[in-house]
């Protein structure tokens, strides 16, 4: 497997999720992921255990509606110690021109610069970090307006 040198804050997508483009710290300290989510309900969808939830990927973004399969609540211990119960989900992440699935959990991490934290676990299948870098790989363009003439672009 080839090994992709990446910085440590890269431009990701999250389709699945409607995120074209997302800010995120590449983490290799942090053994989960972490999405920034503003707010979160839960759901059952054919029998299943889901969850809603709302992203700003970036600070005068437009609010995106997500909803993901509940893959597992687990606790997890943030970077100053404190323990939570976050729900987790499954997504497809694309990064560096390549794509592949993740699991990562929702917290609120407003108080952070980076929407997106990527820990080491979505980082294992073939990513190098370097901590000298970042933005190595080109960002997505923001959708067009022909995509979607209903939802005008906000300034980033």
């Amino acid at each position: 497997m080839t090994t992709i040198r990446t910085g440590w804050r890269e431009w990701v997508a999250l389709p699945m999720l409607q995120l074209p483009r997302i800010r995120a710290k590449l983490d290799t300290g942090a053994r989960s992921s972490a999405l920034h989510v503003e707010r979160q309900w839960r759901f059952t969808e054919a029998g299943a255990p889901w969850v809603g939830f709302v992203v700003r990927p970036s600070a005068r973004g437009k609010v995106v509606e997500a909803r993901a399969a509940i893959i597992d609540e687990r606790i997890v211990t943030d970077s100053g110690g404190h323990k939570t119960r976050r729900v987790f989900v499954q997504t497809q992440l694309h990064l560096a021109g390549t794509e592949h699935q993740i699991e990562m959990n929702l917290a609120d991490r407003c108080v952070m610069r980076f929407p997106l934290l990527l820990g080491r676990t979505a980082l294992s299948p073939g990513f190098m970090v370097d901590p000298a870098a970042s933005f190595l790989h080109p960002r997505k363009p923001r959708p067009s307006t022909v995509d979607a003439p209903h939802s005008p672009e906000q300034p980033e």
